[in-house]
């Protein structure tokens, strides 16, 4: 029987060009046993999936640290249980709950207060279940010996502590020895400079070698070997010297490139602090962040980080979660509210009940999932890296034809055609054109990141631009997946003490209705009385004493069978009801004292981010389960088409008829009960504020739960792929001019590599513009 797929994660180390990348990628996957390899520049990492037999680890790191590059396991992590949350992860401003539609079905409105399920509205879609979490394996970071001086040293710290930067700077030095001996002893110039160029160029050797050995016989590193040592057959040391210590330059530019676009996502990981205040046996210790287990009680003083995700116990204070979501405003944080790892406490003590280990914090998460996107190569990228495979040797064919044709047929000197033809072969180096989209869109990807908007891999950031309609869900998409109270009449008493005392029978529970009331309660500044004897009616509502009052809390139907309601209240409950309102009726002493109606409001920039979509020519439709009265309601307000009392079947077939209608289609929802809708689009955008689903389920995560950010994902989409096309072009333009003025004579060695290595470099510099997005508000 076939073994289960495996996988093994590594981080490389010195990995800083596409030429890297294909290098390895062709070693790895020719060992036997090894199904797939997903390699990517800019995350520096490499996800090996393999059959699972024999020992493959050390047959993989013997390739790659033969090819010169440093590697290091990125260990696994294992599941592990944690307590059920109030919020299922860091809401970053918002409580996102995990909704079925129809949640809010305001047909009828009978209270049973037996556990509190308001009949007519099952809202048993509001599960507070327990949030998967991840704890990390032993560290397993194995850093492998036996680099002996390869040039590829760690791309991390200063560039000249790098193996790369003290090989450049040898050269260069070795270079500038040669001109100062050079013109001391003119005689020896050709064998001082042969020398000087063997400085740099003996390691690019070795590696061509290798990697021509391990599948790879056309890189750039035999490329230029070639291309230096036909350099000093035809007497041109001095030229090939030269070129290869702008060779090296060339590469380590393209080091620090790709080190500032890994550093951009990686410097998220250095918002959590290293130090936490463990609460443990009545005391407070400081303890290293990385060792807080989940459970763990912390305390996080005014002004510092927060070290860890979890769920405020005690305390309230204003968080500043600018940080990690860009929001300008700091978020009120009490008692059930969840906090950011790396979120700045302003004014109060908080203690806090850490939910994820360190590893699996919102930010790690993040991090290490944004790493894998990096992996997965958009369909334009894929088409370069197969059009690269036949150009190289082709660029090399020619190379050979211009050296000997003209020669052998047009009487031309030998060394003069030798020396165009070394030319092209510089100049024909694939390096800038196979950088130029996976440069881009890992750019894109962290930038999308650092604004909460994840993407999973390339081909979805490339589809997103593609998008003609958005199908959105209602219940905690476009509105905030919570009811509160929007009306409140008084009948037979001031509004004030009509919310007074519903506030006085819904103490103590949690259904979403009861905590509307306690919430506009709270918010009005009422101060709330004790409620005695307190009882649920089945079906029909909730009843108690209040300041030695009877007091019957329940729906319009449950009230109308105690007490009549007159034409004039009967109209104002009905005109509630078309507003897509839920009423729940007071009675005090027997009588009617007022109304309160609820609904599930839509979020605050659900109007203007709709708008955003339509002005791109988006089509936006609302797919619902909720009934059509309410659906119809919230749909007014935003101005967006609705289909409303759907089933998750019901869904899936719309997003199949938007797509035979010739549109590419986004589907937006909470992640769970969507599934068949989100499958069924071109892609599949989950709303949540960081929960496992929003992360691992989608293609696509808004995570900071904003309707405007739809609109920003496919705006950086467009974007990324314009970058794309000024790269190309970059990259085949300077080629052209440079090929035609070599062949004509007009340039030599030195202007092809500073073609080739200049390229690649104004492409990586230009795809990291795309980094600018990172600032909140940017599209």
């Amino acid at each position: 029987m076939a073994q289960a797929s495996q996988q093994m994660r590594y981080r490389v180390d010195g990995m800083d060009c596409a030429s890297c990348a294909a290098k390895i990628d062709t070693a790895v996957r020719r060992l036997k046993g090894v199904e797939d390899v997903s390699v990517s520049v800019t995350a520096g990492t490499m996800t090996v999936k393999h059959d699972g037999s024999g020992a493959l680890a050390p047959a993989i790191e013997k390739r790659v640290t033969g090819l010169g590059y440093k590697l290091a396991l990125v260990p696994a992590s294992s599941p592990a249980p944690v307590a059920a949350d109030k919020d299922d992860a860091c809401g970053c401003g918002h409580d996102h709950h995990t909704h079925g539609e129809g949640d809010h079905d305001h047909a009828g409105h009978d209270h049973d207060h037996a556990g509190h399920n308001h009949a007519g509205h099952d809202h048993s879609g509001h599960t507070h279940g327990a949030r998967k979490t991840t704890a990390p394996v032993a560290a397993a970071s194995v850093d492998v010996e036996g680099l002996h001086g390869h040039d590829h040293g760690p791309s991390t710290g200063p560039w000249w502590k790098s193996g790369k930067g003290k090989l450049t700077i040898a050269a260069g030095a070795a270079l500038v020895v040669a001109y100062g001996i050079g013109k001391l002893v003119p005689g020896y110039e050709t064998w001082i400079f042969t020398v000087a160029m063997l400085v740099g160029l003996l390691p690019i050797a070795r590696r061509a070698f290798m990697a021509a050995r391990v599948g790879t016989p056309f890189s750039i590193e035999m490329l230029m070997t070639i291309a230096a040592i036909g350099a000093v057959i035809i007497g041109a040391t001095e030229e090939a010297a030269a070129v290869v210590f702008l060779f090296l330059i060339g590469e380590l530019l393209e080091g620090v490139a790709a080190g500032k676009a890994r550093a951009s996502i990686q410097s998220l990981t250095k918002l959590v602090p290293k130090t936490a205040l463990l609460e443990r046996d009545g005391k407070v210790a400081e303890v290293p962040a990385e060792t807080l287990a989940v459970g763990s009680i912390i305390m996080v003083r005014p002004g510092d980080r927060i070290p860890a995700d979890g769920i405020v116990l005690s305390g309230e204070s204003a968080v500043d979660e600018a940080p990690v979501t860009g929001e300008s405003v700091p978020v009120r944080k009490g008692p059930d509210s969840t906090v950011c790892a790396g979120t700045v406490n302003s004014d109060a003590v908080l203690r806090v009940r850490v939910t994820a280990a360190a590893a699996d914090n919102t930010i790690a998460r993040v991090v290490r999932l944004v790493e894998e996107a990096q992996e997965k190569k958009a369909p334009t990228e894929r088409f370069i890296d197969r059009f690269s495979k036949y150009y190289t040797p082709g660029v090399v064919v020619f190379a050979a034809l211009v050296a000997i044709i003209p020669p052998l047929a047009m009487g031309g000197a030998w060394d003069e055609w030798i020396y165009k033809g070394l030319a092209i072969l510089l100049i024909g180096c694939p390096c800038a054109l196979v950088i130029s989209t996976p440069a881009a869109i890992a750019a894109s990807l962290s930038s999308g990141a650092r604004r909460g908007l994840l993407m999973k891999g390339g081909a979805v950031l490339e589809n997103l631009g593609k998008m003609t309609a958005v199908a959105f869900d209602k219940t905690g998409t476009l509105t905030e997946g919570k009811p509160k109270v929007t009306d409140i009449d008084g009948f037979g008493l001031p509004a004030g003490e009509v919310l007074r005392l519903a506030a006085a029978l819904e103490t103590g529970s949690s259904h979403p209705l009861a905590k509307a009331i306690l919430g506009r309660a709270e918010a009005d500044g009422i101060v709330v009385p004790e409620a005695t004897g307190s009882k649920a009616i089945g079906g029909k509502g909730v009843s108690g004493t209040v300041d030695g009052t009877e007091i019957f809390l329940g729906s319009p139907q449950a009230v109308g069978e105690r007490v009549p309601l007159n034409a004039e209240q009967s109209a104002r409950i009905t005109a509630l009801n078309d507003e897509g309102k839920t009423v729940s009726l007071l009675l005090a002493g027997g009588k009617l004292a007022g109304a309160l109606a609820m609904r599930d409001e839509p979020r605050p920039d659900a109007r203007v981010g709709l708008q955003a979509l339509a002005d791109r020519g988006i089509k936006t439709v609302m797919l619902t389960g909720d009934n059509a009265r309410t659906a119809a309601a919230i749909g007014k307000q935003l101005g967006i088409e609705v289909r409303a009392e759907l089933l998750p079947e019901d869904k899936q077939r719309i997003v199949g008829e938007l797509k035979s209608q010739g549109f590419a289609v986004a589907k937006v929802g909470d992640g769970i009960n969507d599934a068949p809708a989100l499958a069924a689009a071109d892609v599949g955008i989950a709303m949540g504020g960081g929960t496992d689903v929003a992360l691992e389920t989608a293609d696509a995560a808004v995570l900071h739960g904003r309707v405007g950010d739809i609109a920003a994902m496919i705006a950086l989409s467009k974007r990324t792929m314009s970058n794309i096309g000024q790269n190309i072009t970059i990259a085949l333009g300077l080629k052209a001019v440079f090929l035609v003025t070599t062949v004509i004579g007009i340039t030599g060695l030195w202007p092809a590599i500073l073609a080739d290595t200049g390229a690649t470099v104004l492409v990586t510099m230009n795809a990291l513009r795309l980094l600018g997005a990172a600032k909140p508000g940017a599209a």
